[in-house]
């Protein structure tokens, strides 16, 4: 008799919840960070001629040579980085987190943060240690300092900005964690193209430090690509988890392609920007709810009785990100997308109407 599968999965797996995706169907839909934008028609029709010629049949370039080198240009990589590509970011955690996995090893984070930093730990059987932020969700420098004492943790994990939060933390605190680090410190860069800082150019700087990106919030989160730029001493190993052919042909061929297009994703990230700064406004306006400001495409938000105004948004037909329960700063919080000036107006009227009814 074969054993049944509680048997034989590790508790810890057991005991995770699987991430679940809502369905979003006939919704405003501003719970995933998503660039509400889709491609100019011109530059649609340059895709689809890329798609019809694609060699479908063949294995992708497993090194992904263009598509690394139409990074480096947009991305501003260093020449002396390395670069390595992933099935989205997440893929590159996983990598990484893997690839560090001695025995009793420990990953260091934010809380809260990325979610996947900690599930992904807890896949590859390693600990997590969560430094908690400030009540006003700013970094407590000396707070990460003493856990990386205490700890000495293989990787330590810092979005910039933060998510769900949407800060940016203090420049020289990153610094200062980056110098004490006893092993690599990985900058999630995820929504660098709504905020004004990066730690790109500082890789010359630090031997230690790994900047990550990604262009999902750039409108090309169905293409599930990933980057992690660092130096080679570090990606060389991180590499060798790397599963054969990862980033599949037609994310190569039209991530490649839409690069081409800088200005348009810039003229993208502008919009955001602008209706992002209008969505705040908005959202301070409406009794009870405090909007927290942000430097990525989303606003954290916190209003009374979550639970009940997230089924009256879904119920008028908004689906947002519901934080309450997540961790104990996200109280009665929300996480809502920066969708397009028409999206952002049906969010609010639905969100007005809820905390009103």
């Amino acid at each position: 008799m074969p054993k049944a599968p509680e048997e034989i999965i590790r508790d810890e797996i057991l005991a995770l919840t699987g991430y679940h995706v809502p369905d979003s169907t006939g919704m405003v839909k501003l719970d995933a960070m998503e660039n509400p934008y889709r491609l100019p028609a011109e530059v649609q029709v340059e895709v689809a001629r890329l798609v019809e010629r694609a060699a479908l049949n063949r294995y992708p370039d497993s090194d992904a040579a263009r598509l690394k080198a139409r990074l480096r240009e947009a991305m501003q990589i260093p020449a002396a980085a390395d670069v390595l590509l992933g099935n989205g970011s997440d893929e590159i955690i996983q990598m990484l987190i893997m690839a560090a996995a001695r025995p009793g090893a420990t990953v260091l984070g934010l809380e809260p943060s990325f979610v996947m930093f900690r599930m992904i730990a807890g896949f590859c059987g390693v600990r997590f240690v969560g430094v908690p932020l400030n009540p006003d969700f700013t970094l407590n420098a000396d707070r990460v300092l003493a856990a990386a004492a205490e700890h000495r943790p293989a990787l330590i994990f810092v979005a910039f900005p933060n998510n769900p939060t949407g800060n940016l933390f203090d420049p020289g605190a990153i610094a200062r964690i980056i110098e004490a680090a006893p092993g690599a410190m990985v900058v999630d860069e995820a929504y660098h193209a709504f905020a004004d800082r990066t730690f790109m150019p500082r890789l010359k700087d630090y031997p230690n430090l790994l900047v990550m990106r990604t262009l999902s919030k750039s409108g090309l989160a169905g293409l599930r690509l990933g980057v992690l730029a660092g130096a080679g001493t570090w990606l060389a190993h991180v590499g060798k988890v790397r599963l054969p052919y990862n980033v599949n042909v037609l994310t190569q061929l039209v991530a490649d392609k839409v690069l081409q297009h800088q200005d348009i994703l810039a003229q993208q990230a502008a919009a955001i920007k602008a209706e992002r700064t209008r969505l705040f406004d908005e959202l301070k306006r409406i009794p009870g709810v405090r909007p927290y400001p942000s430097d990525a495409n989303f606003i954290l938000f916190r209003t009374g009785t979550a639970d009940r105004v997230f089924n009256g948004l879904k119920q008028r037909g908004v689906l947002i990100k519901n934080l309450n329960g997540s961790h104990p700063s996200l109280v009665d919080c929300f996480r809502v997308t920066v969708g397009t000036p028409e999206e952002n107006g049906k969010f609010l009227s639905a969100l007005s109407e809820t905390v009103n009814a």
